[in-house]
């Protein structure tokens, strides 16, 4: 994948290592827990994926390619309302609350590739609002880990960790395009 959040020579290495694990933890939760957790992580691998694909590449994909990736990425939102919806079921409100705070966050990051030229004049706000929906995500990785659910805890890290990633490339993806307008 390209590295359009950093010029770093170790960011793409860094990036590939991020996905490998979150592939593996999604795996874990396939084969391991419950189907909740197991539909959950597969959605959010592949929106992350997804993401990174659209945001990764300076939009040198071909429209049909791009329609396709639309419509996976909408299935699999799909899956995560019905991940999150089973949570509520099941009384995992801690589950519930991640995966609301990561629809949030998802959403503010469709805008910001669909609408740069928006995103840009109100950057501010764009800023503080990604820095409370994080700031939410970090707190519920310091509650799996004060309840001693390390697995839990270290995953949550980990995604935290893919998203910025994501949220790094579509700035520099929305700060190329801004500077069109």
């Amino acid at each position: 994948m390209a590295a359009n959040g950093s010029s770093s020579p170790w960011y793409p290495g860094f990036k590939a290592a991020v996905f490998a694990l979150l592939a593996y933890n999604t795996a874990y939760y396939l084969f391991g827990r419950a189907w909740t957790q197991a539909l959950d992580a597969l959605a959010w691998l592949t929106l992350l994926a997804l993401f990174a694909l659209e945001t990764g590449f300076d939009g040198r994909f071909r429209a049909r390619a791009m329609a396709a990736i639309r419509g996976l990425r909408l299935t699999a939102a799909a899956a995560v309302g019905a991940a999150a919806i089973g949570y509520a079921y099941q009384s995992e409100w801690l589950d519930a609350v991640n995966t609301g705070l990561w629809i949030a966050v998802v959403v503010l990051l469709e805008f910001e590739v669909r609408s740069p030229g928006a995103v840009a004049r109100r950057r501010g706000w764009f800023t503080a609002t990604a820095t409370t929906l994080y700031a939410g995500l970090g707190a519920l990785v310091l509650v799996w880990a004060w309840r001693g659910d390390w697995f839990d805890a270290y995953d949550a890290a980990l995604w935290l960790t893919a998203f910025a990633m994501i949220e790094m490339d579509v700035l520099q993806l929305s700060r190329g395009e801004a500077a069109v307008y």
